[in-house]
Formats: structure tokens, C-alpha cells, sequence
């Protein structure tokens, strides 16, 4: 496997092949996915719309086909990649990071999970948070409805359909373009994750495919998502302002906010996405508070704690559970359309949450995955799903399990009409559908815009986004009058198959990329190296000196100069005597470093950057601003292609330089070995 610094800076500073490098500011696409899934989309949208009644045929044939046929495969499928997650949070993997070892999470705990929860989850909440438990009830799998034990079943698997196994899904993708993005410098999408077993064919025919697919899975996660959310969203402004629940109204819906959406876009994930998603986690704790408040507080509280452990005890048997021996057509509407939806909504949240989760750790981003998102969706779950189950079994409340039984989009507004201040709860509501609705569709479009334009990094132009943002709305249309939701259903289930094989090789991928690593760095630990070639010339009392001397950034470019480039470049000098492919380089970022090419074996990097530190306390007694930017002082530390080594080489001689690179690769060549064999 190879993914060496060299390749990468060839191909541009978007990780992209050469070819793709001079492209029109106006436009900046990978053709062949770009016109696959635009066409596809578009011959979609037009069967659903002018065939809707054989699309809705189509749809429902499909459907039986992938729950009686593949239904296996999705439950095998997910608990796998709930168990590969956990096992390499728990290993030594664990402490890698997504992205060079000096590398620091670009955002704060609050702002990550705050977009990684709206992204994930939003829509589906407001409109399943009452629904299922409800439905679970009264129409349960197994065993009588409306008791004790229907209500603890239902919740236990309204759990299960939100729990850790979405969120597993979700962080296999996440993992795999993060680590490769950003750890090895290739293009941050969906094909990246099988370079370590097609190689260079990734820019081929195979990645064009793969990222086809993962568009096309987006598109159609994303639409079902606006089309529960257009559902509910009228069934709301009909309770608030008597407006007629029809399919055309929510056309309009879908019209009036794909506008609001595409402004989210074009503002960017920091002045978009980011203000929003903080948006949505203010109203929806505002509204899980005065659910708290206001319903059966110590009931809830109770239930809280037992849910949670019933979930946990009955694990392994619900993850597994295919009903083969009492067949059952209700796992085809429930567990496998919700597998499938997040299977299908994978690539997008997957690429979105890794490109927001840049610096961290593998074990703290499963954590922080795994854990937060799933404790604030069980609390969720548990004050709506509850106060509602209360609500009927112990208040006599039976027409909200009716409403719920006709329409389960008006099962949130119905569930607040039987508390305090209905009008105002079911306004905020309304406007927190909305809001999720947004935060969706332009993360929605901004993924699928960096899929289409090859996972550049740069910002592309604004029609591209837009142009995504409404191909979206136009889904979410054609599936609302192809067949409502049981066509969202369908969509979702169909869309997410290959998909899920493309996860597989993902997981295997990724693992052989992490396996190599480790093995890379235990091989630079036992390697035996030869005696260095010069010794420190230097008193102890000069030594001492550098130690505390504090360099500003003119003496360290001025030392990188004189002193780091003749080194490595009379390095690359006898590489080349050698017979071996070297090159040095330096740029505008205050570095210089050595590119030696190993062909398709890892090619090895060595370079030294001019890095600030703020002076220690004991230095800058005055703590002002622009006394401490005047004090900054400089260091000229040496990175590997895996990140920062945390040693300063400023004031080394010529001589000290060179053994330094010569120690740094005898240490890849033993690596190199260690493969051989």
C-alpha cells in the first residue's frame, strides 16, 4: 500500500489526480460521478412522477423482495460494524489519530456534537419520538397490546432501532474517510477508504462507482428524511393554522424550505451548518425539559433507568433477532427500514461528521459517537414515548393511540395538545422540525457536492451546491407523490443494499491500513540502528543555552536556509548517486523537507517546520496580547509523514542533521522490511 507525501502534493492540494487540477473556477466537478448521479437522479424523479402508480407497484415489489431475501444480510451487516467499532476503540488502535499526530480537533465538544446529533438524527426524532413507542404498543411484535409488558417491549425496541447500532454505522464510515483524509492526504470521499485494497485504481472506474452509489444512497436518505419531515410540518401548521394536510401542501413545504436550506448552504458549514445545528439543540432541550416538567416527572425518571438497563441486558438477542421461527412482516416496516435508513444516510453523515472530527482520536471519536448522540436520543425517547405510553394506559388516553394508528405525523402535535400550552409547544416544535429539516438537507448537499467534485477541500462554486440542495427537494417530491411514506420506506431499504457491501470492504480496508501502522510503529521502535555518524561537538554549557534560548521566527527561516536544506539536500544528493528517486522542496509555510520515492512501497518524508509557541510564565510577565504575540517565540521541529515528532533540531549543525535523517531512515527501511517478510 502506498500513500506517500509525494503522490499527494503531485496531484494538487485537494489530494485529486493532476488531471483534475485545472479546473475553471466556475466549475470544479469529477465528471464521471458528477453525470451518473445527476442522470440517475433525474430518470428517477421522472418515473416516480409520470409513472407513479407502476412506481408505486415497483416500490412495493422491491420492498418484499429485499425483506424476505436480504433481511439476513442487513442484521449480520449492522451487528458487525457495531462490534468492529467497539473492538478498535478498545485496542491499541485506539490511540491514532484522525489526522497527523500534532494534529488538534478544529471544534469544541459542544459545537461537535451538536452537529454530528442535528446531521444524524433531527427530523427522525420529532417525528418517530412519540409515534413508535406508541405503535409499539399498540402493535406489538409479540404478545398482547396495550399492557405492562407491551410498553416495556416497546420502548426496549424503540431503543434498539436508535441506539448504539445507528450510530456504529454512522462511525464506520466516519473512521474510514477521516483516517484517510486526513491522516494520508487522499481525497475525502467514499472511494478513499478502498485504497489499501485496489490502490491507485480508486481514480478509476471502480471509485467513480462506489462514489455513484454513495451519492445516490445520500440523496435518497436525505429526501426520506424530508419527506418525513414535510409530513410533519404540515400536520403541524394544520393544527396551528388550519391548513389542509395534502400532498400538494407539502410539495410547497418542500419548495418554500429546500429555499431556506440552499441559503444554509451557500453561507458554509461555519456560517450555516454550525450556527444552526446550535440552534437545534437549544430548542430541542427547551422542548425536552418541558416535557420533563410538565408530564410524569418521577414516572419518567424510573422509566429512564429501566429502559436503559432492559436495552443493555437484552442486546445480543434483539441485534440478532430475525423473528425466523415466528415470521413476522413487521420487521420488513420497522428494523430494516431503519437499518437501511442509516445505512443509506451513512455516506452523508459519515462524511460529515468526519469532516468535523479532524485531530481526535479513534477511541475518543467512538466514544464521543457511540456514547453522547445515544444518551441524548434514549432521554429523548424516554420523556416522549413515555409520557405518552402514561398518558394511555394510566389516563385513559386512547384517541391519542388512535390519532397515532391514522397519521403518525400528527402524533407529535396530539401528544401536546394533553399538555400544558399546547399552541406554543407545538409552535417551537414546528419551527425545530423546520430547523432539522434545514441543518439535513444543506449538510445533505454539502456532501453530496464534495462527492461530486472529488472531495476537494476547496470551496466550490455556489450553483453546485444550490444545484444539490433542490436535486434533494425534487427526491423528496417524486417519493411523497409516488407513494407517501411507504415509497420513502422503499427507497430507503433498495438504496442502502450495495451500500452495505461497500461498508464491508470499507471495514477490511481500514483494518489492513490501522494493521500497518502498528506494525510500522513497532518496527521504528525495535529497529537496531548503526552508530550515529557525528557527536554532539558542543560544551554542556552551550547545550544549556539552546535549551532555553527562544528564537523568533527570522532566525528559525534563516536557520531552515543555511543549515536544514544543505543537509537534506546533500542527503538527496547521494540518494541520487544511489540510484534512488529524492527530491527536496520548500515553500511559503516556513518548511523545507526530503521526499525519497520507494515505488509502490511507502515513500518516506522528512521535513522541518517553523513552529510558534507562546513563551512559558516565567518568561512573559506581561500578559497582554500584543506583549505576548511580540514575545512569540520559534521552534524548528522535524515531522514524519505521520505528524510531529516534538523535537527541536534548531541550532544543530550541518553534520547533526544529516545523522539525524540518516537515524530517521534506517528506522523506514527496517519498517520497510518488516513487510517484505
Amino acid at each position: 500500500m502506498k500513500m506517500s507525501e509525494q503522490s499527494h502534493k503531485d496531484e494538487g492540494s485537494s489530494g485529486q489526480p493532476e488531471s483534475t487540477s485545472n479546473r475553471k473556477p466556475w466549475i470544479k466537478i469529477n465528471p464521471p460521478v458528477f453525470l451518473s448521479s445527476s442522470i440517475l437522479s433525474l430518470l428517477f424523479v421522472l418515473f416516480a412522477v409520470v409513472f407513479s402508480d407502476q412506481a408505486e407497484e415497483v416500490f412495493s415489489a422491491i420492498q418484499s423482495w429485499v425483506v424476505q431475501t436480504a433481511g439476513w444480510f442487513y442484521v449480520l451487516a449492522v451487528a458487525l460494524f457495531l462490534i468492529f467499532v467497539v473492538l478498535l476503540a478498545l485496542s491499541d488502535y485506539g490511540r491514532i489519530k484522525l489526522g497527523p499526530d500534532h494534529s488538534e480537533p478544529d471544534y469544541t465538544y459542544l459545537s461537535w456534537f451538536a452537529m454530528l446529533f442535528s446531521a444524524g438524527m433531527g427530523i427522525g426524532l420529532m417525528f418517530f419520538g412519540v409515534a413508535e413507542p406508541v405503535m409499539h404498543l399498540m402493535s406489538p411484535p409479540i404478545g398482547d397490546p396495550a399492557t405492562a409488558a407491551a410498553a416495556r417491549d416497546a420502548m426496549r425496541i424503540t431503543f434498539f432501532h436508535w441506539g448504539v447500532h445507528a450510530w456504529a454505522i454512522y462511525a464506520v464510515v466516519a473512521l474510514s474517510l477521516a483516517y484517510f483524509a486526513y491522516r494520508h492526504n487522499l481525497p475525502l470521499t467514499i472511494r478513499s477508504s478502498l485504497y489499501p485494497l485496489i490502490g491507485e485504481r480508486i481514480y478509476g472506474p471502480i471509485g467513480h462507482v462506489v462514489d455513484t452509489f454513495a451519492v445516490l444512497g445520500t440523496l435518497f436518505g436525505v429526501a426520506t428524511s424530508l419527506g418525513l419531515g414535510v409530513m410533519q410540518i404540515n400536520s403541524g401548521i394544520h393544527y396551528l393554522f388550519d391548513v389542509p394536510v395534502s400532498v400538494g401542501i407539502q410539495v410547497l413545504l418542500i419548495v418554500g424550505i429546500t429555499g431556506l436550506a440552499t441559503l444554509s448552504v451557500v453561507l458554509g458549514l461555519d456560517g450555516g451548518i454550525r450556527r444552526v445545528s446550535e440552534l437545534n439543540m437549544i430548542l430541542g432541550v427547551t422542548l425536552l425539559v418541558f416535557v420533563l416538567v410538565t408530564g410524569p416527572t418521577l414516572y419518567l425518571l424510573q422509566t429512564f433507568v429501566q429502559n436503559t438497563g432492559y436495552y443493555l441486558s437484552s442486546l445480543v438477542d434483539t441485534t440478532f433477532n430475525l423473528y425466523a421461527y415466528e415470521p413476522r412482516d413487521w420487521i420488513g416496516g420497522w428494523t430494516l427500514f431503519y437499518w437501511g435508513w442509516w445505512i443509506a444516510w451513512s455516506p452523508f453523515v459519515g462524511m460529515f461528521i468526519a469532516r468535523v472530527s479532524r485531530g481526535r482520536t479513534i477511541r475518543q471519536f467512538v466514544t464521543g459517537v457511540l456514547l453522547v448522540p445515544v444518551g441524548f436520543t434514549f432521554i429523548w425517547m424516554t420523556f416522549y414515548g413515555n409520557t405518552a405510553i402514561h398518558m394511555i394506559l394510566a389516563q385513559g388516553m386512547v384517541q391519542l393511540a388512535e390519532a397515532v394508528a391514522d397519521d403518525p405525523s400528527v402524533a407529535l402535535f396530539q401528544f401536546f395538545e394533553r399538555l400544558p400550552f399546547p399552541v406554543v409547544a407545538s409552535s417551537i416544535a414546528t419551527l425545530l422540525v423546520i430547523t432539522f429539516f434545514v441543518t439535513s438537507s444543506d449538510s445533505g448537499s454539502l456532501v453530496v457536492d464534495m462527492l461530486t467534485s472529488g472531495g476537494t477541500d476547496d470551496e466550490s462554486p455556489v450553483w453546485q451546491r444550490i444545484f444539490w440542495s433542490v436535486t434533494e427537494g425534487v427526491i423528496a417530491a417524486a417519493l411523497l407523490l409516488a407513494g407517501g411514506l411507504a415509497a420513502l420506506q422503499t427507497a430507503t431499504i433498495s438504496s442502502a443494499l450495495p451500500f452495505t457491501i461497500i461498508m464491508l470492504l470499507m471495514c477490511w480496508g481500514l483494518l489492513r491500513a490501522l494493521r500497518l501502522e502498528m506494525v510500522k510503529r513497532t518496527s521504528l521502535r525495535e529497529a537496531m540502528l548503526a552508530p550515529r555518524a557525528v557527536q554532539s561537538p558542543i560544551s554542556w554549557q552551550k547545550r544549556l543555552a539552546l535549551m532555553v534560548r527562544q528564537p523568533r521566527k527570522e532566525e528559525v527561516l534563516a536557520f531552515l536556509s543555511s543549515v536544514v536544506k544543505p543537509a537534506l539536500q546533500s542527503v538527496c544528493d547521494e540518494l541520487s548517486k544511489q540510484q534512488i528517486n529524492s527530491v527536496v522542496v520548500s515553500d511559503d509555510q516556513d518548511r523545507v523537507w526530503l521526499e525519497v520515492a520507494h515505488g509502490d512501497e511507502l515513500d518516506f518524508f522528512y521535513s522541518v517546520h517553523a513552529r510558534p509557541y507562546t513563551p512559558p510564565s516565567f518568561v512573559m510577565r506581561d500578559t497582554r496580547s500584543a506583549r505576548g504575540e511580540r514575545l512569540r517565540y520559534y521552534r524548528a521541529e522535524v515531522y514524519l509523514k505521520e505528524g510531529g515528532q516534538d523535537y527541536d533540531v534548531m541550532g544543530w549543525s550541518k553534520e547533526q542533521l544529516i545523522a539525524d535523517v540518516l537515524d530517521q531512515y534506517e528506522k523506514h527501511m527496517h519498517f520497510l522490511n518488516t513487510l517484505r517478510e
